[in-house]
């Protein structure tokens, strides 16, 4: 896909993200707080292949994010 970026792209626009935990700060040791636009790329929804499965990231009109099988 000519929109699909590497991981390391992604790596390089995480950033702290309020309600993240630590109060905005960056998350726990360990974990990563990627935006939601990094992954949605101005797209509804993104399927995400995840140890064999495909899950949708949709998100609402509300802004509210939903993940489905």
């Amino acid at each position: 896909m000519a929109n699909e970026r590497s991981p390391s792209s992604l790596r390089s626009q995480s950033r702290p993200v309020a309600g993240a935990g630590n109060n905005g700060d960056w998350p726990e040791r360990g974990q990563a707080a990627i935006a939601s636009e990094s992954l949605l790329l101005g797209r509804a929804s993104v399927t995400i292949a995840h140890e064999g499965m495909n899950y949708i990231l949709r998100a609402t009109r509300a802004g509210k994010l939903i993940l489905t099988k």
